[in-house]
């Protein structure tokens, strides 16, 4: 998958203009990923109860992981380059690792893969739209892959059908929490003025 992920975005980076990261850039990236990693850190902790409430019905658990998406989204819409989704989602899960939640080192793995999911969105887009649009097909990405992974990893058990159950409600999660409420996320950080040096504080109209 990842290998995949990866060949997608590729393709979509070496059609895009070209734009180089400025340290700018870099700082604003590093700290999304550090406040959405503290995001995920407090939704971990309500994930157990939350997860044995759902028991009755365990497909439809994948109507919120969307949380753990944010990162590629709101990292992708707000920096506006090639791999800024990754390096979002990638921090804000390594934060998440370090603080301790319950699934450890596979957090940052499943960052990665999540960020690119957002990614792949966004570069076959050419890095070019920055709206709802964009956001909600960001969303769509990275709710495919954790699904995929969940299904495969966490309910080898479930049948086809629960399978595909849980691989809707992510996508679904990732289209509403990650995608609708990242491009709202990230419209409230633009009219605060605090994304001022980059294109999407300047140009908010587009977001």
């Amino acid at each position: 998958m990842t290998l995949v992920l990866g060949a997608l975005a590729l393709v979509g980076w070496r059609t895009a203009p070209r734009r180089s990261w400025r340290v700018v850039d870099i700082v604003v990236a590093a700290v999304l990923g550090v406040a959405l990693g503290l995001v995920f850190t407090v939704w971990n902790l309500g994930w157990s109860p939350l997860s044995n409430a759902l028991e009755f019905f365990p497909p439809v658990k994948g109507l919120f992981v969307g949380v753990w998406l944010l990162g590629g989204v709101v990292g992708g819409l707000v920096v506006r380059k090639p791999g800024a989704a990754v390096f979002v989602e990638v921090v804000a899960a390594v934060v998440s690792a370090l603080i301790g939640n319950q699934w450890g080192f596979a957090t940052v793995w499943y960052g990665l893969l999540q960020g690119l999911g957002a990614e792949v969105v966004l570069a076959v887009l050419l890095y070019r739209q920055w709206g709802a649009v964009a956001a909600v097909g960001a969303g769509i990405g990275a709710g495919v892959v954790v699904g995929v992974l969940d299904t495969t990893l966490y309910y080898p058990e479930f049948s086809a059908g629960l399978k595909l159950v849980y691989g809707a409600s992510a996508v679904v999660s990732g289209i509403v929490i990650a995608g609708l409420g990242g491009w709202a996320l990230t419209r409230a950080l633009a009219r605060t003025g605090a994304l001022a040096p980059l294109a999407s504080g300047r140009n908010a109209q587009r977001v």
